[in-house]
């Protein structure tokens, strides 16, 4: 499934053609993906100016010129097309071209200053995204947000954010990061990159960890997201883009699906191991990671 950075670089493609663009015309293919559409969605979208596009954890927010917002998550296998684009949202992620025959929802937009109108397309063969249009006004309260947690990449997150929600906690360490209600948006990969950056056991009760300790986990944090954004986020397959780039940030784990190879911590020369915590695949060093 893809994690923030994953939806953050989907965003930033997106971006250039819808903010400050109107919908001229929209279609839906079927009736559902893994929910059912709003009812008249593709009439309600018809006409609408995108006045922003935005991040709240792994969603898509784009606020309309009508006062709502259209939430788009990805699910598993959810992605954008800019049809005729060289270069596609996600562009690092997606492993293979989309199959029309999964092709769910078709935008298009006015052509724009440049006298170009685009036509986006959502396609997800496994149809386990969703989409809405949820009030401004009733946003924070809806049942999707009102319980997330900062942003890990916004400043209400920090080591004494974290001192204070991990306080008298039990569980692991891992899954108390992978908790929404703790950060939002965060996911498995990075979750056990950051703690290898941090040294810090994945096994380790939350509530145990030091403040010294979970500054290191809050810098790390950042640190794995804001680089794996840079390079388009993780592709999990063999994968070159159109140009011939390879993607992303698979090339820079140091622990995620490299149980047996040696620890890159250097003067470390510990083992990657694997374990199965909470149904997901936990990589860590177990002589640096402490």
């Amino acid at each position: 499934m893809p994690e923030l950075p994953e939806v953050e670089t989907v965003r930033r493609g997106l971006a250039p053609h819808l903010v400050g663009a109107r919908i001229a015309k929209a279609q839906t293919k079927r009736a559902d993906l893994r929910f059912p559409f709003p009812k008249r969605f593709a009439e309600r979208l018809e006409g609408r100016r995108v006045e922003a596009l935005r991040r709240r954890a792994k969603y898509l927010l784009a606020e309309l010129d009508d006062g709502y917002i259209w939430v788009t998550h990805l699910g598993m296998t959810g992605r954008w097309s800019v049809i005729g684009a060289k270069r596609q949202p996600g562009d690092f992620y997606y492993a293979e071209p989309p199959n029309p025959a999964h092709t769910h929802v078709v935008l298009d937009m006015e052509a724009g200053r440049k006298g170009e109108a685009t036509r986006l397309e959502f396609n997800d063969p496994r149809r386990f995204g969703y989409m809405d249009l949820i009030a401004r006004d009733a946003f924070d309260s809806h049942p999707w947000f009102k319980g997330l947690g900062p942003e890990p990449l916004g400043n209400e997150f920090h080591a004494p954010y974290l001192a204070e929600a991990f306080a008298g906690k039990k569980a692991n360490l891992k899954a108390a990061l992978l908790d929404q209600r703790v950060v939002a948006g965060l996911g498995n990969i990075y979750v056990v990159e950051a703690l290898h950056r941090a040294g810090i056991a994945p096994v380790c009760a939350a509530g145990s960890v030091s403040k010294p300790r979970l500054e290191k986990l809050s810098v790390a944090i950042r640190e794995v997201l804001e680089e794996a954004i840079a390079v388009g986020g993780s592709t999990l397959s063999d994968y070159a883009s159109v140009d011939g780039a390879q993607g992303g940030f698979q090339q820079r784990f140091r622990v995620y699906d490299r149980e047996g190879a040696r620890c890159v911590t250097p003067k470390c020369g510990g083992a990657i191991k694997r374990a199965v915590h909470g149904g997901r695949s936990t990589f860590w060093c177990a002589k640096c990671q402490r």
